[in-house]
C-alpha cells in the first residue's frame, strides 16, 4: 500500500524510483497505479516528474 499523505507518497515514490524503477511509468505498471493521478497529487506539493534524473523534484 502506498502513502495517502502527499509529503510521505513522495519520499516512497522517490526511494522506489532510485531503488528498483528505471523510469515512472515502470513504476505505476507495476504497482497498478494511475500515472496521471501520482503525478498530479505531487504537484500539489510543487514536485514534477523529471525524467532526466528519474526523481520528483
Amino acid at each position: 500500500m502506498i502513502p495517502k499523505d502527499p509529503v510521505m507518497l513522495l519520499s516512497y515514490v522517490n526511494t522506489q524510483l532510485r531503488d528498483y524503477y528505471a523510469n515512472l511509468s515502470d513504476l505505476c505498471e507495476d504497482k497498478q497505479l494511475n500515472q496521471q493521478e501520482l503525478e498530479n497529487k505531487l504537484s500539489m506539493i510543487d514536485y514534477v516528474y523529471d525524467a532526466g534524473c528519474n526523481q520528483f523534484v
